[in-house]
């Protein structure tokens, strides 16, 4: 019996996969961060939020470069061209969704996180998420032929 590897998924190179779990992890903590400062008003919840928003924008920048440089150079050929497209659009709206918000952390702690703030970073969180459910969903299954 063989197995044989059959993606279907966008196609990621391993370490294009864990740097795209950098951007989920650090806008999903940041929304938690600004929950927490509004439920406590404690303005250090707010510093937290935007240093974890920086790091989202850094390492998703290298995310939409590796998957930018991959849609034009064609790696990864095996997944649908449509998909990859759709993959490196979400990220683009990530991260400009995110440059705003910390554009908006970066204002006085109130005014920081009020709901403009919080709209920013449950859409930026929400993107990341379906970047990654697109990017991971069935990346690499082995089917046996």
């Amino acid at each position: 019996m063989a197995v044989r590897r059959e993606t279907t998924g966008v196609g990621l190179h391993p370490v294009h996969a864990i740097l795209l779990g950098f951007p989920i992890a650090l806008f999903s903590s940041a929304l938690v961060a600004d929950v927490a400062y509004l439920q406590t008003a404690e303005m250090q919840w707010t510093n937290f939020s935007a240093w974890l928003i920086t790091g989202a924008l850094l390492v998703g920048g290298l995310v939409l470069a590796w998957a930018l440089i991959s849609l034009v150079i064609g790696w990864h050929g095996e997944g649908k061209r449509n998909r990859r497209v759709l993959y490196a659009f979400i990220l683009a709206a990530m991260l400009a969704l995110g440059l705003v918000n910390i554009f908006k952390h970066s204002m006085d702690a109130w005014s920081s996180v009020e709901t403009f703030g919080l709209v920013l970073s449950v859409l930026s969180t929400l993107l990341a998420l379906l970047a990654g459910a697109i990017a991971y969903t069935n990346a690499g299954r082995e089917v046996a032929r």
